[in-house]
């Protein structure tokens, strides 16, 4: 299995408008985006994402927060612990948190879903996006699950 880790934020005239600007500042904003829980395959590799085919079905686990609330700071963290046997991705976001304890908070869990499984942590990674907003705001990280029929050559 291989997996890009990515995020983005940006600003925009509308709410909607925000998310997909953040979106396309992550490199994935010119697909579709479906949403899956969090659980990764035997020995994961972490590659830079490629060129996405537009349009393309993606699957991925995502952390989004939103706000229109000026001067408000905003949080998505993923992160994603891989082992031998599986991974385990945890996708959290705050408002108006600090986010070095969003990020401490969101370690421990992917942490803690991977000794519940009795899984080695052999690779620790964690992405997030900081913003604070200043008319409307959308930060967003996710894992994006990469197969070669959305990849474009």
């Amino acid at each position: 299995m291989k997996i890009a880790i990515v995020s983005g934020k940006d600003e925009g005239p509308t709410k909607l408008n925000a998310f997909d600007n953040a979106l396309t500042d992550a490199g994935i904003g010119d697909v579709n985006l479906i949403k899956v829980s969090s659980m990764l395959g035997r020995n994961t590799k972490i590659e830079d994402l490629p060129k996405l085919k537009a349009g393309a079905m993606v699957n991925c686990v995502l952390s989004e927060v939103t706000s229109d609330k000026p001067g408000e700071t905003i949080t998505a963290i993923v992160a994603v612990a891989i082992g031998d046997e599986l991974g385990c991705v945890v996708e959290t976001g705050g408002r108006g948190e600090n986010p070095n304890e969003l990020i401490a908070k969101t370690q421990e869990m992917v942490e803690y879903m991977m000794i519940k499984r009795g899984v080695e942590i052999k690779d620790l990674i964690i992405k997030s996006s900081t913003a604070t907003v200043e008319s409307i705001a959308s930060v967003v990280a996710s894992v994006v699950y990469l197969k070669e029929e959305i990849i474009d050559d």
